[in-house]
């Protein structure tokens, strides 16, 4: 379960949602890394082991943190910042971590991505995938729509990045709300992606509670069984707590109602595949 559900503010206020989440029949979360201080997650790595949680760190980069920047000093602390979240996931205990942060969320030129861009993307995020392998981590890259982020928009754009930057431990993440707006099928995007898949959020075309909007799950699970994903498969969902999704309507009662009906209906479909 992403913990995105609850906003942005990521601190021990959150252990009784922990909780939570492992009494629905959850095994892991993800956590996403804000505050790069990795003394501030030993706390976390402590309370996720006494629940015998899994964990997959998670972070994003806003536009003073932008790897394809024009700017050499904001590429230069941008690759210094995201080493920092490596070094949190590192406290955490997590062997991946995942998000779209090739690039700043929100942060366009309005042209297409040019040739120097993608240079500064690779050079950048093969650096940070050779300090990921000196601490057992693998990179997620995750392409976000083109509403929110340029750089790589779609699986086809992703999978051209991750094989220039040509890096053991830089692989890819898969999120259905995303490639549900820029994908033609999302099976065979599974299927395209075979061995670079390391992780999957299942989520929503309204961002809300798995099952009750129009994606194809059973057909996406059939997907992942069929490239042999042995893989986490993570819910993500949102609400308004988190501004960045402008989300402004009310989609569900509770977060712990939509925690337990997400898992529910996974489990229903499950012996489908």
């Amino acid at each position: 379960m992403n913990l995105l559900l609850w906003g942005t503010e990521i601190d021990e206020s959150l252990f009784s949602v922990l909780e939570d989440i492992k009494s629905a029949g959850y095994d892991g979360v993800e956590i996403p890394i804000f505050n790069t201080n990795p003394d501030s997650w030993k706390s976390w790595r402590i309370k996720l082991d006494e629940l015998g949680l899994e964990r997959i760190a998670v972070t994003i980069n806003g536009p003073e943190h932008n790897q394809i920047s024009s700017d050499p000093l904001i590429r230069k602390s941008t690759l210094e910042r995201n080493k920092k979240a490596l070094d949190c996931a590192k406290v955490l205990g997590a062997t991946l971590m995942t998000g779209p942060f090739h690039s700043a969320l929100g942060s366009f030129t309005r042209t297409q991505v040019t040739t120097e861009e993608k240079k500064w993307a690779v050079e950048n995020l093969r650096e940070l995938a050779e300090y990921a392998q000196t601490l057992d981590i693998t990179l997620g890259l995750e392409y976000l729509n083109r509403f929110e982020s340029y750089l790589v928009s779609c699986l086809d754009e992703l999978i051209d990045l991750v094989n220039e930057i040509n890096h053991p431990a830089c692989k890819i993440m898969f999120d259905t709300f995303h490639a549900n707006i820029e994908e033609k099928s999302l099976p065979k995007a599974i299927e395209k992606l075979g061995d670079k898949l390391v992780h999957i959020q299942l989520s929503e075309n309204d961002r809300a509670t798995l099952g009750q909007g129009h994606i194809d799950f059973p057909s996406i699970l059939k997907a992942l069984h069929n490239i042999n994903y042995t893989g986490m498969v993570s819910v993500e969902a949102f609400s308004s707590k988190l501004s960045a999704a402008n989300i402004w309507r009310k989609m569900f009662d509770s977060e712990l109602q939509l925690v337990q009906d997400s898992i529910n209906y996974l489990k229903s479909i499950q012996h489908e595949n």
